[in-house]
């Protein structure tokens, strides 16, 4: 779903289908009938949808031409936008049951540059670039010189992996970071450091505002401690109802859209529950679209003033 800031910037908002470690592309599609249903009943003229593929099928469709024409073709039957896709490690996305490879292995970077060929044939037709969130760059329990080394030699690869791609089709994919619990990537100052060295016009980050809310002192702080440095938040996780931390959500909400211009393209409503009803997705939309009013985005299509 396209909206547009106060700015005239535009915005997309995509909800997460809930990841399966067993899906195959029969499977997916089945999924894309309920956001369908979704996109229907809001009465919009699309509806964007981010979805997590396995590696092994990652692997697959990133060679199978056909393979991404017939997802692409169902997509466009049910009038849905794709311009991320979730790169969480193998355990942290409903993945399979073997530990997640932190990015010291060469498997994170083959498995997100997979992701970022198949995106590359899925993105809205209006999209400028896309999105590969992912989680990172490993636990930081044991994390030494050794595997900082191994880690910046990898991301230089993937720089230069997704700078191939952008010059093959004209269109670019960025890779988010998402400071997690526990990870080398947690706090601002950790974020920082941690992604210091990258090449920024291709890797940045990707905030989970929940997170934020929860666990860092004051999230407008946090972000400003982020974006200071050049670093870019590709993309923007939230559940539609924060809970106890509404008013800091809200504070980190204003941040990124409230003035000036947006400081991400991309938003990503994450469901509730595992296999929300429509009616429970078609309720969260509404209330995020009317969070979203307050600080200057509304659908395209319609005007929009702040409150």
């Amino acid at each position: 779903m396209r909206l547009r800031h106060t700015s005239g910037r535009i915005v997309h908002l995509s909800c997460e289908l809930s990841p399966r470690p067993e899906i195959n592309l029969t499977g997916l599609v089945a999924q894309f009938d309920t956001y369908g249903a979704v996109r229907a009943r809001l009465g919009a003229d699309a509806l964007g949808v981010t979805f997590w593929l396995p590696p092994a099928l990652a692997a697959a469709l990133a060679v199978e031409s056909r393979a991404r024409t017939r997802l692409r073709a169902e997509l466009d039957a049910r009038r849905l936008e794709v311009v991320t896709l979730s790169g969480a490690p193998f355990a942290e996305g409903g993945g399979e049951d073997t530990p997640a490879p932190a990015w010291t292995e060469p498997a994170r970077r083959e498995y997100t540059l997979d992701l970022a060929r198949i995106l590359l044939d899925l993105l809205d037709r209006e999209a400028v670039r896309g999105t590969v969130s992912t989680t990172g760059l490993g636990p930081r329990a044991g994390w030494a010189e050794a595997e900082e080394k191994a880690a910046t030699g990898i991301l230089r690869r993937l720089s230069a992996g997704l700078a191939d791609l952008a010059w093959q089709n004209g269109r670019a994919v960025r890779v988010g970071f998402q400071p997690t619990p526990e990870q080398v990537l947690d706090s601002p100052d950790q974020t920082v450091a941690g992604l210091a060295r990258v090449d920024k016009d291709r890797l940045g980050v990707c905030l989970d505002l929940g997170h934020a809310a929860r666990t860092w002192p004051d999230p407008a702080a946090g972000i400003e401690t982020i974006t200071d440095t050049g670093l870019a938040v590709v993309e923007v996780r939230l559940a539609a109802v924060p809970g106890s931390t509404t008013e800091k959500w809200r504070t980190g909400l204003r941040h990124l859209f409230g003035a000036g211009r947006p400081l991400t393209e991309n938003i990503t409503l994450v469901a509730r529950t595992p296999e929300p009803p429509v009616e429970q997705l078609a309720a969260d939309i509404a209330y995020l679209l009317a969070e979203l009013a307050a600080v200057g985005l509304a659908p395209e299509n319609e005007v929009c003033v702040a409150r």
